[in-house]
């Protein structure tokens, strides 16, 4: 990482207590009450003094202090351009199964960044192998009490965690998340399974491992790996036999760490249930979806989403015709069940089209890798009715452009049709309800 030349403020709120104290967008923060700053961590965790002292630079000025004194009720009211102001801490591991090391050439930049920055997994929910960390970062999570952390973990066991992470030799994992419990930091751990490599008994043990540490291991998701059609090592997908085998174990599991330590503690991933073919458990199993960030009980809140639409459904619904909802392959047995549902509830004709992935190859079955390029292909000669709905999670977080670049408004431009995007029925039936008011309104 760089040596931090500060945060720029983007926006600052009307009425806070830094618009009374002069800052404006385009300033830069260098420091509060004499800490350099590294990121918006570092901005928040010493602005919550009761006395405050900024320095700060402006565009077109030299650097000057800012002296206030904050009250408890001020909110904090400012935004940065980026979260951390120093860069982002890359990933230095070779794992034999990283995605992004699977992405082809041409992609915009950012996908292809490997972070591995405790920062992140912090503030977002990232997942980090703590194999990078220094004693200043152990201090700086003491101090600042960053909790929950999200910690992949992939095997308890050093040597096999080593191969995993492409490393010739890596710290004991399990005496990381002992550290980090005495310092009174919750950790969520993923496990990525690879056929033949940490699963079976490998999968046992580690689980078993990161029990014994509740509760400063909050939870445990247990994902399967991701293999694009660029891979050239030698690892292959979960069979859906093997996802079976997972689940006929891990279900007695979570049942007694729910007896004994109150809480289920491990986690199947959505891919596996539905590569199973075994319905997913109910919402109160998730307890309260502490691994949401990483795809697991995404099904589930899909389909309790329809069961609350189902009861409330607008009839206005029934007179906006035909529209037809793109899909992953994963997921599309799933919306054909709930869009046959919708349709016999209240007459609305949804199709559903779960198109296959040729960009990353057919073992990539989720909707949120799917491109433009792929979608549109799958569109060739549909009728797609009068609306296309496309999953929000192909988009990036703005909700702007595919992982092929494509933006919504030259989707919209070259489908003939409007386009939406949505996450689950409740959004694509509001969505579409506006739509049909905007269009009744539109002067004719």
């Amino acid at each position: 990482m760089k040596r931090s030349s500060g945060g720029q403020i983007q926006s600052v709120a009307p009425g806070s207590l830094w618009e009374r104290a002069g800052l404006r967008s385009g300033d830069i923060v260098l420091a509060v009450n004499g800490h350099p700053l590294r990121d918006v961590i570092d901005f928040q965790f010493y602005s919550a003094d009761y006395e405050l002292s900024l320095v700060v630079r402006r565009s077109d000025g030299p650097e000057r202090e800012l002296r206030m004194e904050r009250q408890f009720s001020d909110a904090l009211g400012i935004e940065f351009t980026a979260p951390t102001f120093d860069g982002l801490r890359l990933c230095r591991n070779r794992c034999e199964f990283c995605f992004v090391q699977q992405m082809p050439k041409g992609l915009r930049q950012t996908l292809y960044l490997r972070d591995d920055d405790l920062r992140y997994s912090f503030l977002y929910g990232n997942f980090v192998t703590l194999t990078n960390w220094t004693e200043d970062d152990w201090q700086r999570v003491a101090e600042q009490r960053l909790s929950p952390l999200y910690v992949s973990v992939h095997a308890t066991d050093c040597a096999l965690r080593a191969r995993l992470l492409g490393l010739t030799e890596v710290p004991d994992v399990l005496e990381q998340v002992e550290r980090l419990g005495d310092m009174g930091i919750e950790v969520h751990a993923q496990l990525v399974v690879v056929p033949g490599l940490n699963d079976g008994a490998v999968l046992e043990r580690s689980v078993e491992d990161l029990a014994k540490l509740y509760p400063t291991v909050q939870s445990v998701g247990v994902v399967p790996v991701g293999i694009t059609r660029y891979q050239c090592r030698d690892i292959r997908t979960m069979t859906a036999p093997e996802a079976q085998t997972i689940l006929a174990w891990a279900e007695p599991v979570r049942r007694r760490f729910l007896r004994r330590l109150g809480s289920r503690l491990v986690y199947p991933s959505d891919e596996i249930y539905l590569l199973a073919g075994s319905p997913v458990p109910g919402a109160a199993t998730y307890g309260g979806y502490p691994q949401l960030n990483n795809g697991i009980g995404l099904t589930r809140l899909l389909r309790d989403d329809w069961s609350r639409l189902r009861r409330r459904l607008p009839a206005a619904l029934a007179g906006l015709g035909s529209a037809t909802l793109v899909c992953g392959k994963l997921i599309g047995p799933t919306l054909e069940e709930l869009a046959s549902q919708l349709a016999s509830a209240s007459g609305v004709d949804l199709r559903v089209l779960a198109v296959e992935n040729a960009f990353f190859g057919p073992t990539v079955t989720v909707s949120g890798l799917l491109t433009w390029a792929d979608v549109h292909a799958a569109l060739a000669g549909q009728d797609v009715g009068r609306l296309l709905v496309l999953p929000g999670a192909m988009f990036d977080a703005a909700k702007e452009r595919t992982l092929d670049d494509a933006t919504l408004e030259e989707i919209r431009s070259s489908v003939g049709v409007p386009v939406l995007t949505a996450d689950c029925l409740s959004e694509l039936a509001a969505a579409w309800l506006r739509l049909g008011q905007e269009q009744e309104q539109a002067p004719r």
